[in-house]
């Protein structure tokens, strides 16, 4: 009986381990968001997520912004409509883009204008199984010009 107890333990920490591990395999590829104009207050972060096991990005803070969501842009009716994600789902073993057009995070207030080459610190909260870890990745900001998002008309 003792013996078949520590097995079960053993298997329980080893689960939970390899839970623990995932969160923070979670790979965040080039995370980037576009410099801003003098009064512009919201921008798109984009960036790929992938993770070993199915996980979840459930939240995301940046502390240059009032607030960050996570958005879906999608055209319906022949107009563009973005509406915020409570969460997204990030499958096993497959990329997700964070995209223009697509879904992106969303910052809202923005205390200054973000700059070419400045580096933004960003959280991203990831949920695997009963587990939620932080991550802390920087957004590169890139030229105002490298990419179109339609943000700046918000």
């Amino acid at each position: 009986m003792k013996l078949l107890r520590i097995a079960l333990l053993m298997a329980a920490s080893l689960l939970i381990a390899a839970n623990a591990t995932a969160a923070e395999a979670v790979r965040v590829v080039d995370p980037w968001v576009k410099a801003t104009v003098p009064g512009q207050k919201v921008a798109g972060i984009y960036m790929e997520l992938n993770s070993p096991i199915d996980a979840r990005l459930t939240g995301v803070s940046c502390h240059l912004a009032r607030s960050a969501e996570i958005h879906s842009m999608k055209m319906e009716g022949g107009t563009m409509k973005m509406r915020p994600l409570k969460s997204l789902d990030l499958p096993a073993g497959k990329t997700v883009k964070l995209e223009p057009g697509g879904v992106h995070v969303m910052l809202f207030d923005i205390e200054r204008p973000l700059r070419f080459g400045d580096r933004l610190p960003i959280t991203l909260t990831i949920e695997t199984g009963q587990r939620t870890r932080e991550v802390l990745v920087e957004a590169i900001v890139r030229k105002s010009g490298e990419e179109a998002d339609g943000h700046e008309r918000h």
